[in-house]
């Protein structure tokens, strides 16, 4: 009696996939284009674009083909229909349109010459499909949802595009150019990993495509001969991270976040924030909680010295914009007076994303000729004794106030004192942008009476005749923001 072995199943290394990304060198090969029209122009530029000779045929062509081959393109048009006699020496055919029994035709005979078949908007008859495309050349990034859903696939390259910065293309055209150089400089393989190592932080941080030199190259390569690892300058960015909702951040903030070592960020930054930044990237919080027990400022100047003094890369994360209400200057003056490199990247403020939330302007032509921003409180937490109250209490600015949640009734006390109607719009928010939030739209009179909000949390005041046209509707539901007109 034979005995076969019990048979060993293996979990499967990959899911299933639907579709096979490969990327195809069609340098000077002929393909093949049936259609004349924006559909077939832009998959012409396409293929173009990647080297192919491409050929139309099209009783009339639009605009955007006419267009393209006066640019240049190698392109050739021919007024008649495809034949199948036109396929013969082709790669690939791409049927713009037509009837089922046209096009199963045409895909027969191409089939019969070897060539793959396309035609747009047609999946059950493609051999291949187009995906959506990230062009950081010579990085190619494609995206495919198996022709389900290409809004999403356009969605999903738009924030892979935030997060590649843009001379990285040139960085690895730099580098593929300078691997040859490579093998001589660095001789052991062990070496060499090293060098791709650092040119992945170098690339990630880079600003400008002029950087990307032959002489940057040889000059990281010979750090890690010297040193077996690139030489580090310590570097800190101050970062806006905006009112908390992660899709209101600028596409250079998520680049930085995406490079930084070490993220230095406050109390106020979303957790959804946070996740955006570099996975090994080390996170720590130096958190101010209003006026009560918080890291000393004298501490965080230090950590970032320190941290900048490690070769590091240190982005400094500020909620809302940090050059408002943020103590930017004293961090700055501490990383630079210790000659550690600081750039920074604004942010939205939350006077802006609140007026955003609103569906108001802050500047009116005719009643809001200005706009002014003051702090709620000083350190004691009392309403700081040095604000011109008479400029506060001018009824053609807009005046926002941060952090104004404990002196709010105090503040319109004085206001009303200096004049300023009691009828005068105020519009107070806290939590702008984030599930969490809360806007009231009242008068200065009835501020005097204290707030309703979470006092925990911090408090803006939106104080002018713009807070009038603040109306129920005008605030998103989406936004979970809750509207009360007092």
């Amino acid at each position: 009696m034979n005995y076969l072995p019990p048979r060993v199943t293996r979990p499967a290394r990959l899911n299933t996939l639907p579709k096979l990304p490969i990327f195809l060198d069609l340098q000077g090969r002929r393909v093949v284009v049936a259609g004349g029209g924006e559909a077939a122009a832009w998959k012409a530029e396409l293929l173009a674009a990647a080297g192919a000779s491409v050929t139309v045929f099209a009783e009339s062509l639009c605009e955007e083909l006419e267009a393209l081959i006066g640019a240049g393109y190698d392109i050739t048009w021919y007024r008649r229909a495809v034949t199948p006699a036109d396929l013969d020496d082709a790669w690939l055919l791409l049927v713009e349109s037509g009837e089922d029994d046209a096009i199963a035709a045409l895909r027969t005979a191409a089939r019969r010459r070897g060539v793959l078949v396309n035609v747009i908007d047609r999946p059950d008859f493609c051999d291949f499909q187009f995906g959506t495309i990230v062009n950081r050349a010579p990085v190619v990034i494609g995206i495919s949802t198996d022709g389900a859903a290409p809004i999403i696939g356009q969605a999903i390259r738009r924030r892979i595009e935030a997060v590649l910065p843009k001379p990285l293309g040139a960085w690895v055209a730099a580098a593929k150019r300078f691997r040859g150089r490579l093998k001589q400089v660095l001789p052991a393989r062990e070496q060499r990993r090293q060098f791709w190592e650092a040119l992945v932080d170098v690339t990630f941080a880079a600003r400008s495509e002029q950087d990307a030199r032959p002489a940057e190259l040889e000059k990281l390569a010979r750090d890690v001969l010297v040193t077996g690892g690139a030489a580090r300058t310590g570097e800190v960015i101050f970062v806006g991270a905006g009112p908390g909702d992660p899709e209101l951040l600028t596409m250079k903030a998520v680049r930085e976040l995406q490079a930084a070592d070490v993220i230095v960020y406050d109390r106020l930054v979303s957790p959804a924030i946070l996740e955006l930044g570099r996975r090994e990237a080390r996170r720590i919080l130096v958190g101010k909680k209003g006026h009560g027990a918080a890291c000393a400022q004298s501490d965080i100047n230090a950590l970032l010295v320190s941290l900048g003094g490690e070769g590091r890369r240190v982005v400094r994360l500020k909620g809302g914009d940090p050059a408002i209400f943020a103590r930017l200057t004293e961090e700055l003056e501490a990383c630079r007076d210790a000659g550690i490199g600081t750039r920074i990247v604004p942010g939205i403020s939350a006077a802006n994303a609140a007026a955003a939330a609103f569906g108001i302007s802050l500047t009116q032509r005719a009643s809001a000729q200005r706009v002014q921003f003051v702090t709620g409180h000083d350190r004691d937490g009392r309403l700081p004794a040095d604000v011109d109250f008479d400029a506060l209490a001018d009824p053609r600015a807009t005046t926002v106030v941060y952090m104004g949640g404990g002196t709010a009734a105090e503040l319109a006390e004085r206001l009303i004192a200096r004049g300023l109607p009691g009828r005068t719009p105020v519009a107070v928010a806290t939590g702008v942008s984030q599930q969490s939030g809360h806007i009231e739209v009242r008068t200065l009179d009835a501020l005097r009476d204290g707030l309703s909000v979470d006092g925990r949390a911090p408090v803006l005041l939106i104080i002018g005749n713009v807070a009038g046209s603040i109306a129920p509707h005008a605030v998103r539901k989406d936004a979970l923001l809750e509207s009360v007109v007092v």
